[in-house]
């Protein structure tokens, strides 16, 4: 590794993480409600894809979150797609969604002097054929088969040039130990970031736990032992959960003796109901602005910070500001 290295950087300092790409695409006017959401922009106009990653940088991203979250064989065959060519498809979108990343942060680090890197996205098995499942990980399958269906997809980002790959969203138990043997198997260096509830619904009082119901001391366990994870943190929640969140996750990699930096890139505290396909207003441990959060996100160990969904290149400036502060 050299000192410009990402994961380098984040033993030394906080770094700021893009926001909700799919929003900006929506927000650039970009039709994203279709099966394939943002994928299907990157299949079909790509240049929008790397713009909307330049809008991130320019805003004070140092990280582009590549578009391949919901790239898969399953999702592009449920489009009308015959497998043998969704297979091949799919690896040329995978590789695509890297690329374009990567011309935004070279273009961006040339303009701030200063290294931009590109983290592929792993999206987990809710994304695609679980039909929204990365929300409660209810997907009724087993590690071995949850490793099956994410391995071709780590192999081929794992050879793309990514700086790091990020798995996302993720809410099993069952999938991050899926996830673990997979990394190791392809000896690359991973971030990952998992979805949490509130153990007593509707109040964050008794804390948080993995969306399948696991401990989050657990997670950190298996983090801890895991030596391809180089991050762990949440998504896709509010800034207050998330809080919860990573304070639990930080305690437990102290408990198993592996402390390492935290992530955390919230949504904008609303709740997207998957069913619907629609956002709800926030709920009541949904009440903490995500820019108001930074400094007890930083005091937590968090190292790795931007946003999910809903949140626009105008609140990554503000958390650049934040966290500069």
């Amino acid at each position: 590794m050299t000192d410009n290295d990402l994961l380098t950087i984040l033993t030394h300092r906080a770094v700021i993480l893009d926001g909700g790409l799919g929003t900006r695409l929506e927000d650039r006017g970009n039709d994203i409600t279709g099966a394939l959401w943002s994928a299907q922009i990157l299949k079909d106009n790509p240049t929008e894809v790397r713009d909307a990653h330049a809008d991130f940088f320019a805003a004070g991203a140092e990280v582009a979150t590549a578009c391949s979250y919901e790239v898969t064989v399953d999702g592009l065959v449920a489009t009308g797609m015959s497998r043998a060519d969704a297979v091949v498809e799919s690896e040329l979108l995978l590789r695509r969604a890297v690329e374009v990343a990567r011309e935004a942060a070279s273009t961006a680090a040339e303009t701030a002097g200063a290294p931009r890197w590109v983290a592929a996205s792993v999206g987990p098995y809710g994304a695609g054929p679980g039909e929204g499942t990365e929300y409660d990980g209810a997907y009724g399958l087993t590690v071995d088969e949850l490793a099956d269906w994410h391995r071709d997809r780590i192999r081929i980002l794992a050879s793309t040039g990514a700086d790091v790959l990020i798995a996302e969203t993720v809410p099993s138990v069952r999938e991050i130990e899926a996830l673990a043997r997979e990394f190791t198997a392809a000896r690359v260096d991973a971030l990952l970031s998992v979805t949490v509830l509130p153990r007593t619904p509707g109040t964050l009082a008794d804390g948080v736990t993995l969306s399948d119901g696991t401990e989050l001391s657990e997670v950190a366990r298996i983090v801890a032992e895991t030596p391809a994870f180089r991050t762990v943190g949440v998504n896709c929640v509010s800034a207050d959960a998330a809080l919860a969140a990573v304070r639990e996750l930080g305690a437990g990699l102290a408990a198993a003796g592996r402390p390492l930096p935290l992530s955390v890139y919230p949504n904008s505290g609303e709740l997207w109901d998957h069913v619907n396909r629609c956002w709800l207003p926030r709920t009541a441990e949904g009440t903490t602005s995500l820019i108001d959060a930074v400094p007890d996100f930083l005091d937590a160990g968090v190292r790795l910070i931007g946003g999910c969904c809903r949140v626009t290149p105008r609140e990554i400036t503000a958390i650049a500001q934040a966290v500069r502060g």
